[in-house]
């Protein structure tokens, strides 16, 4: 049976020895995991991440259009949606930055990551999608078997 991958992931550690700083039982649970559950929870930290920001996106982007209505409007309804619409753009536009922000640290973590063990993983995932492919086929071709065999013959 193959071995887990292992990595060369810093993960934070401190002497058993030092009491400058209480380390809390989550940060401690973090450095107990191997190397596939920590970069499993550095995945969804990212990824929670990047739903709250798109999430910002959307939620602005509903508010300004739902904030552009036409009727009547009193010159202080007017000010205050400016203002409302100012702060939405704003918000959204401090969102944005963070994606960039994101999108330019995942980057970097892929530049700097070890391509061999990438290179390895897809092509572990190629192989396992390609035997369900043929097991697949081979499910469909028995049953297009017993179908063309249990439909009467035309004489």
């Amino acid at each position: 049976m193959a071995e887990p991958p292992q990595t060369d992931v810093s993960r934070p550690s401190a002497l058993p020895t030092a009491k400058l700083l209480h380390r809390p039982a989550l940060d401690q649970a973090l450095v107990d995991q191997n190397s596939e559950e920590y970069l499993n929870a550095i995945e969804e930290e990212w990824n929670k991440r990047l739903d709250a920001e798109v999430e910002i996106l959307v939620d602005g982007m509903v508010d300004i259009v739902s904030l552009a209505s036409i009727g009547d409007k009193d010159k202080f309804r007017i000010a205050q949606e400016a203002f409302q619409a100012e702060l939405r753009a704003e918000s959204m536009v401090r969102a944005a930055n963070s994606l960039l922000s994101i999108t330019h640290s995942l980057k970097l973590l892929l530049l700097l990551s070890d391509e061999a063990q990438i290179a390895r993983w897809r092509d572990e995932e190629i192989k396992e999608i390609q035997h369900e492919k043929s097991e697949a086929q081979q499910k469909v071709a028995v049953l297009l078997d017993e179908l063309f065999r249990s439909s009467p013959q035309p004489t």
